[in-house]
C-alpha cells in the first residue's frame, strides 16, 4: 500500500506506473495537476487501484502519520455521507485497506437486497402491445391501419418492476460487478430479472421518492455516490484499474454541514435563493448565522481573498443576517479573526474561524469531539 498526499507532487521514481497511467488516461486529468515539478493530486483524496498497485491519497491532517490521516479521512467520509456501519465493520476495512472500496459496494448491495426481500418496488406503467384479446383501451387508429391483422393493439397499465428506480439499480449492479464479485450483487440482479437494462446518464437522472419507495432512498444515494466518484482506468481494453476519488472541499462541506444540523435544529444546507438577478447559495444558514466552508490553508486575514469578503457581505445583506462566517480546516494556526464589512444599516460582521478536524481516537470519539468543536464555534460566534 502506497500513501500519497493531496497537493503534493508524486515521486516519479517510486511510482512510475501511476505517473504513466495518470498521463495516459484523460479520465484522471481533472483530479491531478501537471507542472514542470511533476504531477500532483489536486484537493482530492481516495483510493487508486492501478494494475497490482494500490495507492491512497490522504489529507494532511496529522503531520507524518499516514495511517492516522487515512482513518480520519474515512471517518469524515462516513459521517459526511451518513453511511452507518458497525464499529467492527469500520475496523475490518481499516485493517484490510484494499477492502475500503469494496466496503461501499457491500454496503449498497446489502441494503438493497434487504429491501428487495421485503418486496420489489413496483409502479403502474403504461404499456402498448399487440394482443390476442382486448386488454385496457382499444387503439382504434392502430387497429384500423392493420385491419386484416388478427391481433388487437391495446394500451393498458401494468403493475411492473420495470420502472426508473429499478433500472437505475440494475445499471449500478452490473457496473459494480466489473470491480467486485460480491455475492449479494448477483442476488440483487437475479431478483430484478424482469427489469430491462438501460445505460443511465447520471446528469439526467431524476428519481422521485414518495411513501411507496422511500425505503430505497439510502441504497439509491449510496449507489449514486459510488458511481459519481468511481473513475475507471481502461487497461488493455478492460476496466480492471480504477480510481475512487473525493473532492475534499465537498467532503469538508458535507461533514461540517451535518455537524451543524445535528447541533442546531435551525440549520439548513445549500439554501438557494434569488435576489433579483443575484443567485446566492450559502453552505449553511441558521437563525442568526450564515456559514461558508472553504477547504484551503490559511494563516490569517492576510490570506482572505477579496472575492470571499464580497461574497459574505452579499450573504449578510441579502439574507438580512448580520453575522457571517468563513470556516476553514485548521492547518497552521487556530484562526480567530473578526472583520466588519460595510457600514450603517448594511454592516455585516464577518468571523474567520478554523475547524480542528482532530486525531484518531476511534470513530465515535472522533465524531463526539467534532460535535463539541462545532458547539464552541456556534456559541462563540453570535
Amino acid at each position: 500500500m502506497n500513501f500519497l498526499y493531496e497537493n503534493e507532487t508524486i515521486d516519479s521514481k517510486k511510482h512510475p506506473l501511476l505517473i504513466e497511467k495518470i498521463s495516459q488516461n484523460a479520465s484522471l486529468h481533472p483530479y491531478f495537476e501537471t507542472s514542470f515539478k511533476g504531477i500532483r493530486p489536486k484537493n482530492v483524496c481516495g483510493f487508486l487501484s492501478i494494475g497490482e498497485e494500490s495507492h491512497f491519497i490522504v489529507p494532511k491532517i496529522v503531520r507524518n502519520q499516514d495511517e492516522e490521516n487515512l482513518r480520519i479521512f474515512i471517518y469524515m467520509l462516513l459521517y459526511a455521507y451518513d453511511i452507518r456501519l458497525k464499529n467492527e465493520e469500520i475496523q475490518t476495512a481499516l485493517n484490510e485497506k484494499h477492502r475500503i472500496f469494496e466496503l461501499f459496494i457491500r454496503l449498497f448491495a446489502d441494503a438493497l437486497l434487504l429491501e428487495l426481500k421485503r418486496g420489489v418496488f413496483k409502479r403502474y406503467v403504461t404499456m402498448r402491445e399487440n394482443l390476442k384479446v382486448l386488454r385496457g383501451k382499444y387503439l382504434f387508429e392502430k387497429n384500423f391501419a392493420n385491419f386484416y391483422h388478427q391481433n388487437l393493439y391495446c394500451e393498458f397499465d401494468e403493475f411492473s418492476m420495470d420502472n426508473d428506480l429499478n433500472r437505475f439499480f440494475l445499471y449500478a449492479i452490473r457496473y459494480f460487478k466489473r470491480f467486485s464479485s460480491y455475492t449479494n450483487l448477483h442476488r440483487c440482479e437475479a431478483i430484478l430479472d424482469e427489469v430491462e437494462f438501460f445505460n443511465v446518464d447520471l446528469r439526467r437522472l431524476n428519481i422521485r421518492f414518495d411513501r411507496l419507495n422511500s425505503r430505497y432512498r439510502k441504497s439509491y444515494e449510496v449507489a449514486r455516490m459510488i458511481l459519481q466518484k468511481l473513475v475507471p482506468v481502461p487497461e488493455g481494453g478492460q476496466e480492471r484499474s480504477f480510481a475512487f476519488l473525493f473532492d475534499m472541499a465537498e467532503v469538508f462541506e458535507k461533514f461540517v454541514g451535518r455537524l451543524f444540523q445535528e447541533i442546531d435544529p435551525s440549520a439548513r444546507l445549500q439554501v438557494s435563493k434569488s435576489f433579483g438577478d443575484l443567485q446566492l447559495r450559502p453552505d449553511i444558514v441558521t437563525d442568526g448565522l450564515i456559514v461558508d466552508t472553504k477547504y484551503k490553508s490559511v494563516k490569517g486575514r492576510e490570506d482572505l481573498l477579496a472575492q470571499d469578503k464580497y461574497q459574505m457581505f452579499a450573504y449578510g445583506v441579502n439574507f438580512k443576517c448580520r453575522n457571517v462566517m468563513l470556516l476553514y480546516p485548521k492547518h497552521h494556526v487556530d484562526m480567530k479573526e473578526n472583520l466588519v464589512l460595510g457600514s450603517g444599516d448594511s454592516k455585516v460582521y464577518l468571523k474567520l474561524r478554523s475547524f480542528e478536524i482532530g486525531h484518531d481516537f476511534g470513530y465515535e470519539v472522533f465524531i463526539e469531539r467534532a460535535k463539541l468543536k462545532t458547539k464552541e464555534i456556534i456559541n462563540g460566534s453570535r
